[in-house]
């Protein structure tokens, strides 16, 4: 029989034997046939996205002008939409946009410009909003501003989510979220889905057009607190300007309903976050879940939590980021519009737009190098001082827009016809360089890559009861036959200036905060179709009025994006690099 001693008898000299060969190794070097005797180190991080554009390789990303990092914008790492090997259907693109038949629906413009101030009308108009509820439980005497919206799907109970500003004592900012309806006034042929007529109480806090009102007591809106990183010199006191503001609420390519905030940064001083308002608002989370044709837990969550935004590389980066724009493709890739281009300073950075990653990161600038701007010095030939001196801002988010009619059988989104929509404003000062007027513009870009601008209005939009401050009332109510007639009978008979008894100034000015496709277009849309419309579509616009009160419009997008001016396209190199625009 064979005897085999206790395992434990052995252990002390293997131990000693192992501790011999590890010094004996360290004391001697590692073979390098021997490698696996110590531990590799982990490999360097990589810089990733902080890699300097200089760096890329020519065969795998190669820049156009690294000094300002504009990289090509046919390249399908980072586009890989609609491209073939030949890269046959980008070619539409390349033509000025005023050449391609599928946009000819942006160049129309049957509507007269008002001859005193430009702007055109559009029949939609501005109704307020309340967040006085049915029964409410106790007064309400805060001041609500700025709306942001978006429509619920078709299963919610209520029509829409609003988020507003409140107008708070101090430097701390606060915002509140409701669900609202629409209710309708007269017979109601032309009620949507889901409205209700006004009641006498709807009315009373409305106004004799009705609107749209909470369903329920606005909520507090609880994001948790950024760090001010960069906060230097005179921005030294913005560290203690507490909570967030300027919050945009929209439906991401996904379905996400999703909140953008400005507040303090880690990058700069202040900076744009982003976070899905199912982490804010749990019965929002359980709606999403209870889709009657896709009973799950939702969409994926690309936000959960407050995620800063990044601008790349970090020496492009401004110490108060704010108005960016956020743009979502069919793939569901996500883009950040940074910056318009400044037509009174060419050496500016010009218009900027990058990549989401993930976890907030983005790429460099994507803009195409050769674009030419969409955006001109209007001062330069403005003779009417009124109309001079407005700078160029992002405003809202932006919407998908097919061009064709829903109800049009023939009518298939193509790369062609399908588009990017938002709203910028040109803000005009006062003489104490206080906000005097918004005037609002809609901007169109091309959907496919590279995202080519299309055009922009031809003349400021307001809706059919606004005013624009800057001229008289007759002035501003000149487009309007009606007041016309009365201003004239007026003048005569009075010999004054201005009418009694024609319309009045509406608003000191308006802001458009938000644009969202309307409940239930068709009945059954999906969260992932509500950031997609068709040109008879209605968009519901989110409006603050005078910094101190909202109010929002419904219109059709066809009215919003028709009398567009064309951009001009791209420059070509053409011979010994020479720039010709083609």
């Amino acid at each position: 029989m064979i005897y085999f001693p206790p395992l434990r008898r052995l252990l002390l000299p293997a131990i000693i034997f192992l501790a011999l060969v590890v010094f004996y190794r360290s004391s001697r070097g590692v073979p390098s046939s021997l490698p696996s005797f110590i531990l590799h180190p982990p490999p360097p991080p990589t810089e990733g996205i902080r890699v300097p554009v200089n760096d890329f390789q020519p065969d795998s990303f190669p820049p156009i002008n690294a000094t300002e990092n504009h990289l090509i914008p046919s390249s399908t790492f980072y586009y890989g939409l609609y491209l073939d090997s030949n890269q046959s259907n980008l070619t539409w693109t390349t033509r000025k946009p005023i050449e391609q038949p599928a946009l000819k629906v942006l160049w129309q413009c049957p509507v007269l410009a008002n001859r005193y101030t430009n702007h055109i009308r559009i029949p939609a108009i501005v109704r307020n909003i309340t967040q006085v509820p049915p029964e409410p439980l106790k007064p309400e005497n805060r001041v609500f501003w700025n709306p942001t919206i978006i429509s619920l799907p078709y299963w919610a109970e209520n029509q829409y989510l609003v988020v507003s500003r409140i107008l708070t004592e101090g430097n701390h900012q606060e915002n509140v979220m409701c669900e609202a309806n629409i209710c309708y006034i007269g017979s109601g042929e032309d009620a949507k889905l889901g409205e209700k007529p006004c009641t006498e109480d709807d009315l009373k806090l409305l106004g004799p057009a009705g609107g749209m009102r909470c369903a329920s007591s606005p909520i507090v809106l609880n994001v948790p607190p950024t760090p001010a990183e960069q906060c230097y010199g005179k921005y030294g006191t913005y560290v203690d300007v507490a909570g967030f503001h300027d919050p945009r609420v929209f439906w991401s390519g996904k379905g996400e309903p999703l909140m953008m905030v400005n507040t303090q940064s880690r990058y700069a001083c202040f900076g744009l976050w982003m976070i899905d308002l199912r982490s804010l608002h749990p019965s929002l989370r359980d709606l999403l879940a209870s889709s009657p044709t896709h009973p799950l837990l939702g969409p994926l969550k690309s936000y959960s939590t407050l995620t800063e935004l990044t601008r790349n590389p970090p020496e492009t980066r401004s110490s108060i980021e704010k108005n960016w724009l956020p743009f979502f493709t069919s793939t569901g890739e996500s883009y950040i519009h940074y910056d318009l281009p400044n037509p009174k300073n060419i050496s500016a950075r010009g218009r900027t737009f990058a990549k989401l990653l993930g976890n907030g990161f983005t790429t460099a600038n994507l803009t195409d190098p050769l674009e030419l701007s969409c955006l001109f010095d209007i001062d330069a030939t403005e003779t009417d001082g009124a109309k001079k001196g407005g700078t160029w801002h992002q405003a809202t988010n932006s919407l998908c827009l097919i061009l064709c009619e829903r109800k049009d059988p023939h009518c298939k989104p193509e790369p062609e016809n399908t588009v990017f929509f938002a709203i910028i404003h040109r803000k005009f000062p006062n003489y104490l360089d206080l906000p005097l007027r918004y005037e609002r513009y809609f901007m169109v870009w091309s959907a496919s890559p590279p995202f080519s601008m299309l055009g922009i209005s031809q003349h400021p939009i307001l809706m059919a009861n606004e005013t624009a401050s800057g001229w008289t009332e007759s002035q501003n109510w000149d487009d309007d036959p009606a007041n016309a007639a009365t201003v004239v009978h007026t003048k005569i008979r009075h010999n004054t200036t201005e009418p009694y008894g024609g319309k009045e100034y509406w608003a000191y000015f308006t802001y458009t905060v938000s644009i969202a496709y309307a409940r239930a277009r068709t009945g059954m849309d999906e969260v992932g179709e509500k950031n997609v419309g068709y040109l008879d579509d209605e968009v519901v616009l989110g409006i603050g009025i005078d910094d101190k009160g909202q109010g929002f419009a419904r219109a059709k997008a066809g009215d919003l994006v028709q009398c567009l001016r064309a951009c001009p396209g791209r420059a070509e190199l053409a011979g010994d690099d020479k720039v010709a625009v083609g």
